[in-house]
């Protein structure tokens, strides 16, 4: 009895130390984001005073009505949006159908294909940035949002995540489908996919989160300001000499607003397919 009370007594110490742990791991995690915060509300005069108060005597929320106004912050924003949502779909779906042909399709050298195609995941874009951008421009898509698109629809590690996913469905789901008539593209639109949820909604975060966060590539390929995202905007608060950190700050966190936005979406739909996956009724 006495070595059964001692056990749980250990269960629960190891237990809290790890909470600690983890809260502690949270509030070093959520520092930068707490400053970001803080500063987006003080003057830059507030802002650099020693020492800082984490909470300003008087909230200066005019920074969130002037970063409107010191750049085309609401086309930056539309532009950022409109590319980041037209390229996860399109990637999402392109991997999800490459993924499907690899994982349920009978196809010769699938295999091999397969191998060639995840050598993507180890060779770093920077060693093909020169010739896809001569690519690129040899196609008359330079400084356009097309062309942006379109170096962004391949990832090789949605593939191998959809690819590795789609392995782990039971192929008896594609053959008593096929027995009742339904073609590969039935199969893979009306069984696969809503049997998929889980990895759909991780790639598409991921996607999304990349491609909003994304500033080497707009900057390569889009010069025109008309035509810039959201995170060449915000550079526009940086000069020479200067950082208007007040106005930075207050951006950026409208910035962060959509991504946390589709990550709560994307859990949602996450932990509703953890739930429906799998062979039911």
């Amino acid at each position: 009895m006495q070595h059964i009370f001692t056990s749980k007594v250990r269960k629960k110490t190891v237990y809290v130390m790890l909470l600690v742990l983890l809260l502690l791991a949270s509030v070093i995690a959520l520092f930068p984001f707490l400053w970001m915060i803080s500063a987006s509300i003080r003057t830059d005069v507030d802002l650099f005073k020693n020492p800082m108060n984490w909470i300003p005597s008087s909230l200066y929320l005019n920074n969130y009505q002037e970063v409107w106004k010191a750049i085309p912050f609401a086309a930056f924003l539309t532009n950022t949006i409109k590319l980041s949502v037209i390229t996860t779909v399109l990637q999402v779906f392109i991997c999800s159908l490459a993924a499907y042909a690899f994982a349920k399709l009978k196809i010769p050298f699938k295999n091999l294909v397969f191998m060639l195609f995840m050598t993507n995941l180890m060779m770093p874009w920077h060693s093909i940035m020169v010739p896809q951008f001569n690519i690129v421009r040899e196609l008359g898509l330079y400084d356009t949002h097309t062309g942006y698109v379109l170096i962004q629809l391949f990832s090789g590690f949605g593939i191998f995540l959809l690819r590795q996913f789609f392995m782990s469905l039971p192929n008896e789901l594609n053959e008593a489908a096929r027995i009742d008539g339904l073609n590969e593209w039935g199969i893979y639109w009306r069984i696969i996919l809503p049997l998929s949820k889980p990895a759909i909604s991780t790639l598409t975060i991921f996607t999304f989160t990349f491609m909003w966060n994304d500033y080497l590539a707009p900057l390569i390929y889009l010069q025109d300001d008309a035509l810039k995202t959201l995170q060449l905007g915000l550079k526009l608060f940086q000069t020479e000499h200067t950082t208007d950190y007040g106005l930075l700050m207050a951006g950026t966190v409208l910035a962060t607003i959509p991504m946390i936005v589709v990550f709560l979406i994307g859990e949602k739909f996450f932990i509703k397919g953890v739930a429906t996956t799998g062979m039911k009724n």
